[in-house]
């Protein structure tokens, strides 16, 4: 079987649609970005048949608008209102850098260190648009320092491969292992979004095996992420679906626990997204995995008293009991 085209980084892919977008004045179409752009034109059809590609280039539109890019888009005045004639460009007047501000080698270089570091962390937004400008304005670093990037990565193993069979319309199989289960069961997914919620990443698609949409935890994924076929993806936005539901289940599990004032956990707890405290001194917590909760709970030691519910005091429990077994005969 012949092998697929050769996957593009999707840092390439954005910044070649930036600078194809920055290059033309009259915009490009669609199908003339899809057919010529590098990242998108390795997996082209001319027959026509490109919707998973067309939902890769939409969602890399939101991307690059998400990172202040001003994507601009121009009707045909012959064809108003038909997508398939709307032309793409990006201004120069918006985005190029401030008339007199220039950068040195040595500055570019460690823009683009900062950018690398930060690359999936809480600065990402930020980094990747001052790298998309830096470099499609022809930017050049310093060669001497090239090679000293240090790396933060945050996310799971399986998100590389899953975003892969995502963009390319591909079922998916996989080893997951949900609490509670004492080995990993094989999921067969249909893979429609990847999602960040609460810090976390989340696979949201249709088991196979059970014949509805479920969420799957990226930690929880164990092993290969193997490829099981084509599929057509239903329409719809399903980024904004999982989102929905995570946030339900979020606003409708809630913990109460008692803090000791003045520690760790006080400060870290108390900066959590919809913590409330109440006048008898407790707080309650919001949380979408009653396992991940417990674990973080677990690490305040005796800094947190879980009031309720009674699922989440025991698995506390369980934890700080299986830390105090591991202990037991060893010296002060």
């Amino acid at each position: 079987m012949p092998a697929g085209p050769a996957r593009v980084p999707a840092e390439e892919r954005l910044f070649s649609l930036v600078l194809a977008l920055l290059v033309t004045e009259s915009g490009l179409t669609k199908s003339e970005i899809l057919a010529t752009v590098q990242g998108y034109r390795q997996r082209y059809d001319a027959s026509g048949a490109n919707a998973n590609l067309e939902r890769q280039f939409e969602r890399d539109k939101d991307d690059i608008r998400e990172l202040g890019v001003p994507l601009e888009t121009i009707e045909s005045p012959g064809d108003p209102g038909n997508n398939q004639t709307l032309r793409y460009r990006i201004p120069r007047s918006g985005y190029e850098l401030p008339e007199g501000l220039e950068f040195s080698p040595q500055e570019i270089t460690l823009l683009r260190l900062a950018g690398m570091v930060w690359r999936e962390g809480s600065l990402s937004a930020e980094s990747r648009r001052a790298l998309l400008k830096l470099q499609s304005q022809g930017a050049t670093a310093a060669s001497d320092l090239i090679g000293y990037a240090p790396r933060v990565r945050v996310r799971e193993a399986s998100f590389e491969p899953l975003g892969d069979a995502l963009a390319r319309g591909q079922r998916v199989r996989f080893d997951y292992l949900k609490p509670g289960d004492p080995a990993p069961r094989q999921r067969h997914v249909e893979p429609l979004a990847l999602v960040q919620h609460e810090g976390r990443w989340h696979l949201y698609g249709v088991d196979v095996d059970a014949g509805a949409p479920r969420t799957f935890l990226l930690r929880r994924i164990l092993g290969a992420v193997r490829l099981a076929g084509a599929f057509s993806a239903p329409e719809g936005d399903h980024t904004a679906a999982a989102l929905a539901g995570l946030e339900e289940v979020w606003r409708r599990s809630t913990a109460t626990v008692r803090i000791e004032p003045g520690t760790d956990a006080e400060l870290r707890l108390g900066r959590r997204r919809g913590v409330q405290r109440a006048d008898d001194g407790t707080s309650t917590l919001h949380f979408t995995d009653l396992q991940i909760l417990a674990d973080e709970l677990a690490g305040f030691g005796p800094e947190v008293l879980v009031i309720e519910p009674a699922t989440l005091r025991t698995a506390v429990h369980d934890r700080l009991a299986a830390v105090a077994r591991l202990h037991e005969g060893s010296t002060a």
